[in-house]
């Protein structure tokens, strides 16, 4: 199965219309966003063409390719808007034999992670950050922000398709690869 990795909309009609574009052009089977949907947050500017509304309309025509946790920023009145489940913690995937721990990261991340078998995939966003680190006991991978990437680097989200998670940028320009044990 293809999936689309995606995290940190945070209310911003113009990356959230660009990573629903690059969700149809991939043909993923499900999108899993990591949080933070609507809502800015304090800590953040606002990112560009911040429209809450406009995002919410984008995203409920997908809701049947859609699996989510919740986000530091979401909250109980982002669930009346949304027309899937965006308010649990955590979810289990296991695909191709890899199980993924998909989180947020605020509560659950490689400084606090949760229970995990060796070899298991810790995915957060939060950050805004991409990564691809190996703990030793878990490899922890985040696909960055939609829509307020940190620290220089890109617009982003993430594939997994046949064991080989690819971070590529919202036009859909490759730019990091991971598979567990070997490059892909």
């Amino acid at each position: 199965m293809k999936l689309m990795i995606a995290s940190d909309i945070h209310g911003s009609a113009f990356y959230c219309r660009k990573m629903a574009e690059a969700f149809l052009k991939e043909q993923a089977g499900r999108l899993l966003l990591l949080g933070d949907i609507l809502y800015h947050g304090p800590r953040n500017d606002l990112p560009k063409d911040y429209a809450p509304k406009e995002v919410i309309s984008m995203l409920n025509p997908l809701k049947e390719n859609i699996l989510c946790v919740r986000g530091n920023c979401d909250t109980e009145v982002d669930q009346m808007v949304l027309d899937f489940p965006i308010l649990a913690e955590y979810c289990f995937l296991e695909i191709d034999g890899i199980t993924m721990f998909a989180t947020h990261g605020h509560v659950f991340n490689p400084k606090n992670p949760p229970m995990l078998k060796k070899g298991d995939v810790l995915l957060n966003g939060h950050t805004h950050i991409p990564a691809d680190e190996d703990y030793g006991t878990f490899y922890y991978l985040n696909p960055g922000s939609v829509s307020i990437p940190k620290e220089n680097s890109e617009h982003s989200y993430m594939i997994y398709e046949n064991g080989c998670f690819i971070w590529k940028n919202l036009d859909g320009k490759e730019y990091r690869r991971w598979k567990k044990d070997l490059h892909c």
